[in-house]
C-alpha cells in the first residue's frame, strides 16, 4: 500500500487565478507560465484549466512538444530559448515561439534554414543580469533578427527583477523603454508581481507564473490580500499518538521538551515531501479549527504536533484515508480567509504525491502550505478533517 500523502490539484482555483490575472492586466494577451511541470502541479493535468489563457510559457522542449501531440494549439513560448542549433527544425515544425537572450541563438538563426519561420521575442536585460541583451544592442539585434528568414515576427520583453517592491519598476522600465525607442514591435514585460502593476508596467502579454498556482509575489501582500486561491494542497494521515509526560523529549536532538503531560500526533509528512524543513517548534497548526503547535523538529518523512487542545481520543494507528471531497472544513476555511465550493462545482485531481518524485529545491514546495488529515478515529472530532497550515504566506 501506498504511504498515506496525497497531493489535491483545485482546478476551479486555477482557473479564478487566472481570470484574476487576466483582470488585473485588462487588455493584455495572457501567457500562463507552465514551466516546471507547471510548478509541480502536472501540466497536461492543469491544462483543461488554462483554457481561457492566450498561450503558455515554460522552458523544456520536450513539454513543449507533448503539448502540441496533445493538440494545443495556442501560442507556446519557450522562455530561455533554445540551446543548440540543431533543435530549431523542431521549433519550426512545432510552430513554437522563442525567446533570443544572447548574440550566439541570433547567429543560429541567421544561418537556419527553417521550413516556417519563427516568432521571436527578444530580451533585454534591464538589471536582472541573468538573460538577455545589454541594452545598447537591442536595436542592432532586432534590425539583423527582421531581415533573417527564419524569423516571422519580432516581440520584446524584459524580467522585471523587483517589481514586488515599490520603488522596483522604475528604473528598468526606463531602460527598458530607452533600448526599445523606435522599435514597433509588441511588448512583454509583466511577470506576477507586474501583472498586479499592469497599469503602471504595460505591455502587450503578461507572464503570470507563481500567482496562477495560489501564491503571491509580494512579500507583505498576502495571497488572500490579492484574490488568489491555494491550487495544490496535501492530505495526509495521523499514523500515531503518543503520550508525554512532563521533560518527556520528542524528535531529533531532543529539540522539544514537554512542560507538562499531553498528546503529540505524529503526521505522515516531512520535509521530504516540501515541508519547511526548519519550521521551528510552536509553528502554528490548526486541528479542526483549533490552533495547535510543531512540537520537535520536522523529520524527513514526518512531522508531530501538540495535540492538547484537540478532544482526547484513543491512540490510533492508521487512520481511514478520506478519498471524497473536502467536507466540514467550512468554519476554517472561511476563518482563514478562504471560499468552500460545494458539491460538483468543486474540481479536484486526487494523485499520490509519492509518485512526483520532486527534489527539496522544487519551485513547487514553497506552494505546499496546507496539509489535511484525517481525524475520524479522535474522540469528539467526528468525521472531520485535521487541516494544518504553515506560515508562507
Amino acid at each position: 500500500m501506498a504511504r498515506p500523502l496525497f497531493a489535491q490539484i483545485n482546478l476551479a482555483a486555477l482557473r479564478a487565478n487566472l481570470a484574476r490575472a487576466r483582470a488585473a492586466a485588462p487588455g493584455a494577451k495572457v501567457l500562463a507560465v507552465v514551466k516546471a511541470n507547471a510548478y509541480g502541479h502536472g501540466l497536461t493535468r492543469v491544462l483543461p484549466a488554462l483554457d481561457d489563457a492566450d498561450g503558455l510559457a515554460l522552458v523544456e522542449l520536450d513539454a513543449a512538444s507533448t503539448l502540441r501531440e496533445r493538440h494545443y494549439t495556442r501560442r507556446i513560448l519557450l522562455i530561455e530559448g533554445f540551446f543548440e542549433e540543431r533543435e530549431l527544425p523542431e521549433l519550426s515544425q512545432r510552430r513554437l515561439a522563442t525567446v533570443v537572450h544572447n548574440e550566439e541563438q541570433t547567429a543560429m538563426l541567421e544561418r537556419a534554414v527553417l521550413p516556417r519561420p519563427l516568432e521571436v521575442f527578444v530580451k533585454v536585460n534591464t538589471g536582472m543580469n541573468r538573460l538577455g541583451f545589454a541594452p545598447g544592442a537591442v536595436a542592432r539585434t532586432c534590425e539583423r533578427l527582421a531581415n533573417t528568414p527564419s524569423v516571422a515576427a519580432l516581440r520584446l520583453m524584459t524580467h522585471l527583477s523587483r517589481a514586488d517592491e515599490d520603488d522596483g519598476v522604475a528604473e528598468p522600465l526606463a531602460v527598458f523603454e530607452a533600448a526599445c525607442r523606435g522599435l514597433p514591435y509588441p511588448r512583454s514585460i509583466a511577470n506576477s508581481a507586474g501583472v498586479f502593476r499592469h497599469a503602471e508596467v504595460g505591455g502587450d502579454f503578461v507572464r503570470p507564473g507563481i500567482m496562477l498556482y495560489g501564491a503571491t509575489p509580494f512579500a507583505f501582500d498576502t495571497a488572500e490580500m490579492l484574490g488568489l486561491a491555494p491550487v495544490m494542497t496535501l492530505r495526509s494521515e495521523l499514523i500515531a499518538i503518543q503520550s508525554l509526560k512532563a521533560n518527556d523529549t520528542a524528535g531529533y536532538g531532543a529539540s522539544y521538551t514537554a512542560s507538562r503531560p499531553h498528546r503529540l500526533g505524529v503526521v505522515a509528512c516531512g520535509y521530504a515531501d516540501g515541508y519547511p524543513r526548519h519550521a521551528p517548534n510552536g509553528t502554528p497548526v490548526l486541528v479542526c479549527g483549533r490552533k495547535v503547535r510543531i512540537a520537535g523538529r520536522v523529520s524527513m518523512d514526518l512531522i508531530t504536533v501538540d495535540l492538547t487542545e484537540v478532544p482526547a481520543g484513543r491512540p490510533a494507528g492508521h487512520l481511514h484515508l478520506v478519498t471524497q471531497a473536502i467536507e466540514h472544513l467550512e468554519d476554517v476555511f472561511v476563518g482563514m480567509g478562504f471560499t468552500v465550493a460545494e458539491g460538483p462545482e468543486v474540481e479536484t485531481d486526487w494523485f499520490n504525491f509519492e509518485g512526483l518524485n520532486l527534489p527539496p529545491s522544487h519551485p513547487a514546495r514553497s506552494l505546499w502550505d496546507t496539509l489535511y488529515l484525517d481525524t475520524s478515529d479522535l474522540d469528539g472530532v467526528g468525521d472531520q478533517q485535521l487541516l494544518l497550515r504553515t506560515h508562507t504566506s
